[in-house]
């Protein structure tokens, strides 16, 4: 059995808490604030910071600073390589300070002049708030980033459910307690994200204390790796991050193209959360597993393992993401109405962020593969080309956004930022070509053809059962919205499998054998 879907897996699970507490939190918010202007404020102040958390946590930190770190490992030995590792965090800490005082005094001098409407107003007044937990998150991501090096993937995944505990005990417990209305009370979510950030970094500590690890300032103006980790970053943080970048672009046009009876921030974030379940899950996780693997094949000149590694990563990500996309596609508006539609999240809500998700979900597996080559080729050691590719689809997806977010509202930012994710994907896949020579990727055409094939069937069987249970039972209760949405998506996910097993597609077959030993060591009274 691959050591890539145990480990992957193991680290999805962690990140599968993580998402589903996650979801949890978006449920609470939805039902606390709605899709107003209050909740588009809070929600484009969030992006801000958090932004850093998908660059960093998820993306250009780690992709630069771990084949540095496993070269040092490797080279060097263990003292010099917890120096290195300190000069970074060095180095990050006071760089995410200055940056820090710049944007709250830049923030108080633009509330100064007076010149925002109230919406406005309440975003810099969360964004100055919020804006300090870049702080942890950039912190957390080099202790993490460490971690994964080190063989660790459970413990530092699980970093985000706790974040996730913390949010959603600051709008149960704290917010209410700040004042009578939205306005002043939404002031507590924006505490608890700072609280969150604190917590999430702290939980890092005890595991890389047991490898060895040690806390020191290391001056790092100078410093030889703290140089390379920084050349690498700035085209690493544009070069992965395409899908992040693209969020907060067209969150921009979105809050000052939205209306009060037309709100479009808050919508499109919902859809982008119900996005990122499944795209985080597996996509993201096996991005971060396989970014040191291939970087340790890469330094050995491995090429071929290189490229046997990547072919098999991205096939389990075509298995598990193609389905989840038809079943976020056909199944958009009763998965909005079952997590989101209660107190100020009314129907018309739920038809805004359904419209949203409808139109991300095709483009789940084009978002979760450009995270994958993304990292190929910062494992080879160039950042430079990702970062070209997505500079010209980030200024397409600027313009398409702003093309369609007149017709479709919330649909045309999601339809862009689909559209360039599939073209990214292109680019890069054409690019590492030419850099590997071959990618080796013929043996993939077959499984994925009828990976579709199952999806396509999969996808007619959830509509059907869908338009079935909508006009013999409806959705008037909470076990009907249950029945609403679990129903349909069982049993187009169970026939999927079924067919994929029966199309002999290995990816269906290793999951199918690593469930029945799993089940057969706890039969057996084996650990699971």
């Amino acid at each position: 059995m691959s050591q890539m879907l145990k480990s992957s897996g193991a680290m999805g699970a962690a990140t599968l808490l993580s998402r589903v507490l996650g979801m949890v939190r978006e449920m609470v918010y939805a039902g606390f604030m709605g899709d107003g202007p209050i909740a588009g404020a809070f929600k484009f102040a969030f992006t801000i910071p958090n932004l850093f958390r998908r660059l960093l946590g998820e993306g250009a930190l780690t992709a630069a600073f771990i084949p540095v770190f496993k070269e040092k490992e490797r080279t060097a030995g263990a003292d010099a390589t917890w120096r290195a590792a300190n000069a970074v965090l060095s180095g990050l800490a006071a760089v995410a300070l200055a940056v820090t005082a710049l944007v709250a005094l830049g923030v108080s001098a633009a509330l100064l002049t007076g010149a925002f409407a109230d919406d406005k107003r309440l975003m810099l007044q969360l964004l100055r708030l919020m804006f300090p937990y870049m702080i942890f998150v950039c912190l957390t991501a080099v202790l993490v980033g460490m971690a994964n090096a080190r063989g660790h993937f459970f413990l530092p995944a699980l970093g985000p459910a706790l974040l996730n505990v913390v949010m959603i005990s600051s709008v149960l417990f704290l917010a209410p307690r700040l004042g009578a209305t939205l306005d002043q009370q939404i002031f507590g979510l924006a505490i608890g994200v700072l609280v969150a950030g604190a917590v999430q970094f702290a939980i890092q500590i005890p595991l890389l204390r047991r490898e060895g690890f040690r806390f020191a300032w290391v001056t790092p103006w100078r410093d030889e790796t703290v140089r390379r980790v920084a050349r690498q970053m700035l085209p690493a943080t544009i070069g992965v991050a395409a899908f992040q970048i693209n969020v907060v672009l067209t969150q921009t046009l979105a809050l000052w193209y939205g209306t009060e009876s037309q709100p479009i921030v808050a919508s499109f974030d919902y859809a982008v959360r119900l996005m990122e379940l499944p795209q985080g899950v597996f996509g993201i996780s096996l991005a971060t597993y396989l970014l040191p693997m291939l970087a340790g094949l890469a330094a050995e000149k491995n090429y071929g393992e290189f490229r046997a590694t990547l072919r098999q990563g991205l096939g389990y990500l075509c298995y598990a993401n193609l389905l989840a996309s038809v079943l976020l596609a056909v199944m958009a508006e009763p998965i909005v109405r079952l997590l989101f539609e209660r107190g100020a999240f009314d129907a018309l809500a739920t038809g805004r962020a359904a419209l949203a998700l409808r139109c991300l979900a095709p483009g789940l597996v084009a978002f979760s593969i450009v995270n994958i080559l993304a990292r190929a080729f910062y494992a080879l050691g160039d950042t430079h080309t990702p970062m070209r590719i997505s500079l010209v689809c980030l200024a397409i997806n600027l313009l398409l956004a702003w093309l369609f977010i007149f017709p479709l509202r919330q649909g045309g930012l999601a339809l862009a930022n689909t559209l360039t994710a599939v073209l990214n994907l292109w680019l890069l896949g054409f690019a590492l070509r030419k850099k590997l020579k071959r990618l080796e990727l013929s043996a993939l055409r077959a499984p994925v053809l009828k990976m579709l094939a199952a999806t396509v069937f999969a996808g007619a069987v959830a509509w059907f059962a869908l338009d079935l249970w909508q006009k013999n039972l409806g959705h008037a209760s909470l076990l009907l919205r249950l029945g609403e949405v679990f129903a349909p998506m069982t049993l187009a996910a169970l026939l999927y499998w079924a067919a994929t097993l029966a199309l002999k597609v290995g990816q269906a077959h290793e999951i199918f054998s690593l469930l029945r030993r799993k089940s057969a060591g706890g039969k057996n009274g084996e650990p699971r």
